[in-house]
């Protein structure tokens, strides 16, 4: 018995990696995520179950421990499971909770990366995160903590050149509040909806004018320098 954990990438059906699409063939069982393109479901035999245990802002399907639970029960009663996440699964994924979950009960693991969703998100639209003399640093963040912490890690003091920002629509408005307390308001700012599908929605701003922007999630939140580099890329297509 294992439980396959494989990241599924950002959307788009052929940014999976070849060794998941594997692993995916030979699946007895498939629990998904909401972010996960359902058309690789196809991959799996026909015989294979699939357990939906999606979550998304303002609705848990399953909550996590519950889904931990489903892991292990399916984890001892499958030769081959398969955790499909969106991105990749150890960032912002949950992917450690649930190793732990399977470990504890003596469930082997195996991981399977996948495109991140930052990553992918950026670089399908042509813009970089890093780039010479612009932005030599990158911090990945959660706009959307534990609530039940008892104290919060995210400061938004970071400073490096370039913020990516996870699961940030709903609390969007108050933590740019924060952000703003480090970074001039003129600091470029773009979101990307629904990255890599064919859904995909490109918001544009700065610090000071995002919010007044409609975003709805899923989206990734950019923020930086870099984001001109885009802007300027899309300037010079224009002139083909």
């Amino acid at each position: 018995m294992t439980v396959y954990m494989i990241g599924a990438g950002p959307g788009d059906l052929d940014l999976i990696t070849v060794k998941a699409i594997k692993i995916l063939k030979k699946a007895d069982v498939v629990l998904y995520d909401k972010l996960a393109n359902e058309e690789l479901l196809n991959y799996a035999p026909d015989t294979a179950e699939r357990i939906y245990v999606g979550k998304k802002a303002g609705e848990h399907y399953k909550k996590q421990d519950e889904i931990n639970e489903i892991l292990i029960e399916q984890g001892k009663k499958y030769e081959n499971v398969v955790r499909l996440k969106g991105g990749d699964p150890f960032i912002f994924g949950r992917g450690g909770e649930e190793e732990l979950a399977l470990l504890k009960e003596k469930i082997p693991v195996e991981f399977v990366p996948g495109i991140n969703s930052a990553i992918g998100a950026a670089t399908s639209i042509g813009l970089p995160l890093t780039h010479r003399a612009i932005s030599t640093s990158l911090t990945l963040v959660t706009g959307h903590e534990d609530p039940q912490k008892t104290e919060k890690q995210v400061k938004w003091d970071y400073t490096a050149d370039t913020l990516v920002i996870f699961m940030g629509v709903g609390l969007l408005k108050k933590n740019i509040e924060k952000i703003l307390e480090f970074r001039s308001p003129d600091t470029p700012v773009c979101a990307i909806e629904n990255a890599t599908t064919p859904d995909e929605k490109i918001i544009t701003g700065t610090l000071e004018n995002i919010t007044e922007k409609k975003i709805k999630p899923p989206a990734l939140i950019i923020i930086g320098d870099v984001v001109n580099i885009y802007l300027e890329s899309q300037k010079l297509k224009e002139q083909f």
